[in-house]
């Protein structure tokens, strides 16, 4: 068995196209023998950023590149749009007592995805956004 497994795939932008790259995920961490638990989490961080990429890049960026690359102790996920890109030092994190106040519930992507990630950057400019999240797994 190979010790280090790499995924790549590119996600048109259609409804739940997400859930075709946790299948991808699902199937590494199977053949490499990673239990659900410790995968769990890791589903999470892709829908996440994978949702966020299709929904804030823009409609002139119609494909998500994610790139999964997996050994028994650690997955690193990349996800990457051609959008607009964004200042992610403008983006305030969300406020639990706002959010239950409110109908707006939305907006928990990026603090999911830095909470739950052993490491977390984002690199974003005009011709894009990239986000790498590395999740330990054994």
């Amino acid at each position: 068995m190979k010790d280090t497994i790499t995924l790549k795939m590119s996600l048109p932008k259609i409804s739940d196209i997400e859930l075709v790259a946790i299948e991808g995920l699902d199937h590494l961490a199977h053949h490499l023998g990673i239990v659900e638990d410790k995968i769990g989490e890791a589903k999470v961080l892709v829908t996440e950023a994978i949702i966020n990429a299709l929904e804030h890049s823009g409609e002139e960026s119609p494909a998500v590149k994610v790139e999964f690359t997996m050994t028994k102790r650690e997955l690193i996920i990349l996800v990457r749009d051609y959008g607009k890109g964004f200042d992610p030092s403008s983006v305030e994190d969300p406020n639990i007592q706002d959010k239950l106040g409110s109908k707006d519930k939305r907006g928990w992507g990026l603090k999911l995805m830095k909470t739950m990630s052993d490491d977390f950057a984002i690199e974003s400019g005009k011709h894009g956004t990239r986000i790498t999240i590395k999740k330990l797994l054994g």
